[in-house]
């Protein structure tokens, strides 16, 4: 377990002194399952464009002309598992399914130099290190591990642009600092497609790199600057022969010469040490330009106070982990201010302090009067994580919606972001979630730009016709099985995207954008069939397709899924769903059955996001189509079932441990249910301004909102078996229905609930 570090508490301006609470110390680094480990301790701030954090091993992206099994447990680039330590690069990403990244690994050593990381059975054949997790210290904002094999302790800390490192040497005259450039995360020979340094002087050097992938043209550029000069330095080229090469040849390029470039490139920097020398490292990025990056780094770490630093980074997330404020047991609050954590890495700042950033164009544009973020993965985080933004983070949220209108005014293809990132979208997952994260904020009240143009961009994205299908579900009002192997999720998540358009074109009073999208809404019929009562893929002839199983999350029509999950996923119409599937008693049964049936193993062997870890009977909590599914209850006349259903994922699926998720975080979405739930209401179907009862896990909350305003949640004769609700009271006036609306919130008041070990039927 790693260790716990208390610190002191920190002054908080955002506070009042009698307010302010030291919650880093509850921040964990909660990994998730044993089989996917993808989120990384490391020193990041709060939607900081640096993720800096320790890389455990490095795998090929591919063995043998094959996709390698194995790389998919290094997502983000930390396995809890591993024993040793390759070294440190600036860009993860945080819970995904899928990766890139890994950008710029530094990793000091002693002795003689090696440029090969070696191997996890032989760290010493090469320059990775022994470690133990007795001598690791995570944090929010800091990192620290010694390095066995060589006795070097390396720390961590950054600002929004800016990694700092902390390397504390052994005596030596052969103390080395190396700069990976080869190093990635999802790597394989023709990842990088080009890397470019110049030594500027004897304590600074810059540079980019450009790699293909996940981002098909993402270019990242530098500047790294030492503590200490450098007494020589050196690169290693691993390029294989080019037929032309010019006439740089005349030049020894491998010691001491001041401009390489290649594509598979190590640098090293040597160095004379006393025993205890700390060499410390500033390395800033940048999307735009080499000079951005040097200027990012002086202005916002100007000189070497490695604990200023550290300090204003925690500074940062307490006042960030202050916005919410919980009475509750340790072990929930550890749950609690990790998931906060973890809600508030991504999106990640894509500007520099200049305003500059690189566009989906590939252009360099100015942000005009909001800061342009990427890391939008849409298909996990409209759900829960953007909603929670439009509480608790409104100006941001406010934000992350111009960015994604900057992505659709520079796309090519005229499309609102799918999961972009690096100006790039890589298309990954399905639905054109953006239309709801839009539709959201601007009937939250959020968004305060054009709203007209906005509906004008998600009705442009949403028929976009040679995307995933969209044509055949204008069509036919469904997506055939032989065209798509997610047909029928594709299906359903359109319908719900077009519901979000409906809405806000109602908002607008746009009545014909309003009738069209509310029709396209109703298309997750066409998939449903009523013969056996479940979502199926459905051919181009109009029949269904015989070869069905209701329990394989492959090759069914679904992703990350299986028909028993999806068949609920009408989170916009439940009640027309639950008439579609017989009245509320047998739809709640049906509900029974998800909650305690037995999923076999052999149904997800081959699907890599599904574990048994994030499965309770067939629900599976571990990926998102199921995360609305527990709050439906509250649409029939058994809205106890919910609370229970609540509290009980809540117990199995999050555990203060480093194996405590249950899944992947997928950049925050777990942990935003997390806290939604634990707060006692979720956003069912976001672009509603309603939110679900359930059942909160704390005995109180206080938000402290933008506006200035708070909102208390308390729970009244709270414990582990007082899981149900006997009442609940919006400031003093008892609630004749489960659910609350989001203007109840943002006016700031309180919502009681009476806890009881007995549900309330």
């Amino acid at each position: 377990m790693i260790k716990k570090i208390i610190l002191p508490c920190l002054l908080l301006s955002a506070l009042t002194a009698s307010a302010q609470q030291n919650l880093v110390q509850y921040v964990k680094p909660i990994i998730g399952t044993e089989k996917m480990g993808h989120t990384y301790p490391g020193a990041t701030v709060p939607f900081g464009a640096v993720q800096l954090s320790p890389e455990t091993d490095t795998l090929s992206y591919e063995v043998g002309g094959k996709y390698n099994g194995d790389v998919y447990k290094y997502c983000a680039g930390y396995k809890y598992e591993d024993k040793t330590i390759t070294g440190f690069s600036h860009t993860h990403f945080s819970g995904t399914g899928h990766s890139d990244l890994g950008d710029f690994l530094i990793m000091p050593t002693q002795g003689k130099l090696q440029l090969n990381p070696g191997t996890a059975s032989n760290p010493k054949g090469g320059y990775r290190s022994a470690f133990s997790h007795a001598n690791e210290v995570a944090e929010a904002g800091y990192y620290k591990v010694k390095l066995d094999d060589e006795n070097i302790t390396a720390e961590l800390t950054s600002t929004t642009r800016v990694g700092m490192h902390q390397y504390t040497f052994q005596k030596s005259d052969q103390s080395h600092i190396i700069l990976d450039l080869m190093a990635g995360i999802y790597n394989y020979d023709e990842k990088t497609v080009w890397t470019y340094v110049r030594v500027v002087n004897d304590t600074l050097l810059t540079g980019y790199r450009q790699t293909n992938g996940w981002g098909r043209t993402r270019t990242v550029y530098f500047a790294m600057s030492f503590s200490k000069p450098f007494k020589s330095y050196g690169r290693k080229s691993y390029d294989a022969k080019q037929a032309y090469r010019g006439f740089w040849g005349k030049f020894n390029q491998d010691q001491n010469f001041p401009e390489i470039a290649g594509k598979k490139l190590k640098m090293f920097f040597d160095f004379d040490t006393e025993k205890g020398e700390k060499i410390k490292i500033k390395f800033a990025l940048s999307p735009v330009s080499q000079d951005n990056a040097l200027q990012n780094m002086r202005t916002e770490i100007s000189g070497w106070d490695f604990e200023k630093v550290k300090a204003q980074a925690q500074d940062t997330w307490n006042k960030e982990l202050n916005k919410i404020q919980i009475s509750s047991s340790n072990n929930n609050k550890i749950n609690f201010y990790t998931a906060l954590y973890h809600a508030f890495i991504n999106p990640t700042t894509y500007t520099d302090v200049n305003g500059e950033y690189k566009g989906l164009d590939q252009g360099v544009h100015k942000a005009d009067g909001f800061t342009n973020y990427t890391t939008f993965s849409l298909w996990d985080t409209y759900r829960a994580l953007h909603p929670f933004f439009n509480i608790m983070q409104p100006s941001r949220s406010n934000d992350m919606v111009k960015s994604m209108m900057a992505h659709y005014d520079q796309s090519s293809l005229h499309m609102l972001p799918i999961w972009s990132h690096y100006a790039n979208d890589n298309w990954c997952m399905s639905g054109y979630h953006s239309v709801s994260v839009i539709a959201d904020a601007i009937i939250k009240g959020t968004y305060n730009g054009d709203p007209n143009k906005a509906l004008d961009a998600c009705v442009a994205t949403a028929k976009h016709r040679d995307y995933e299908g969209i044509g055949y579900y204008m069509d036919l009002g469904y997506i055939p099985a032989e065209r798509s192997g997610v047909s029928v999720s594709n299906t359903l998540e359109y319908s719900y995207d077009d519901w979000a358009i409906a809405q806000l074109a109602k908002k607008l009073n746009r009545k014909d954008v309003y009738d069209e999208f509310i029709k396209r809404s109703g298309n997750w019929k066409n998939n449903y069939d009523k013969s056996i009562g479940f979502m199926r893929p459905k051919l181009a002839d109009g029949t269904f397709k015989k070869a069905f199983d209701s329990k394989d999350t492959e090759g069914q029509g679904f992703i990350e899924g299986n028909s028993w999950n999806y068949s609920f996923f009408v989170p916009h119409d439940p009640a027309a769903l639950i008439e579609m599937m017989g009245g509320k008693a047998k739809f709640a049964k049906r509900l029974d059955t998800l909650f305690t049936m037995h999923l076999p193993d052999e149904f997800f062997a081959h699907t890599e996001d599904i574990t048994r870890e994030g499965i309770i009977g067939g629900y599976v909590h571990g990926n998102e189509p199921a995360h609305h599914i527990a709050y439906l209850y509250n649409w029939t006349d058994q809205p106890w079932k919910t609370q229970a259903q609540i509290r009980h994922i809540l117990n199995m699926q999050y555990k203060p441990t480093p194996d405590g998720l249950g899944g992947n975080d997928d950049c925050g979405q777990m942990s935003a249910w997390y806290m939604f739930s634990s707060l006692g209401f979720y956003p069912v179907s976001p672009g509603s301004d309603v939110y679900a009862l359930g059942s909160p896990s704390v005995n109180n909350a206080v938000l402290n909102l933008e506006n200035g305003k708070t909102f208390t949640v308390e729970a009244i004769k709270q414990s582990d078996k007082n899981i149900y609700v006997a009442k609940v009271l919006l400031n003093g006036k008892v609630l004749n229905t489960p659910f609350i609306k989001h203007s109840d919130l943002t006016n700031g008041g309180k919502l009681t609930f009476y806890m009881s070990s007995s549900p309330k039927k």
